[in-house]
C-alpha cells in the first residue's frame, strides 16, 4: 500500500525562531485555539487555507516557508 501524501509544517521551528512565541499566543493571533496549534505542529490536523495564510503572515514569510506537501506528482 502506498504512503498517503501529507502536509508538513515548520510551525514549531518558526515559533522558536521568533522569540519563543507560545502556542497560545500564536493561536490567539490567528483566531484558533492553542489545541489547534498543537494539532498542526504534531501533523494531526491540516489547517484551513485561511489559517495557513494567517500563520505565514504572522511570521512574515510565505505559505510555502511554513507548509510543504510530500505528495507524489
Amino acid at each position: 500500500m502506498a504512503n498517503k501524501p501529507r502536509i508538513t509544517n515548520r510551525v514549531r521551528e518558526l515559533r522558536e525562531r521568533h522569540g519563543g512565541v507560545t502556542q497560545a499566543a500564536l493561536g490567539a493571533a490567528i483566531g484558533v485555539t492553542r489545541q489547534t496549534i498543537i494539532a498542526i505542529e504534531q501533523d494531526r490536523y491540516s489547517p484551513s487555507l485561511e489559517s495557513a495564510f494567517r500563520i505565514a503572515r504572522f511570521f512574515k514569510v510565505g505559505v510555502e516557508d511554513v507548509f510543504g506537501w510530500d505528495g507524489h506528482t
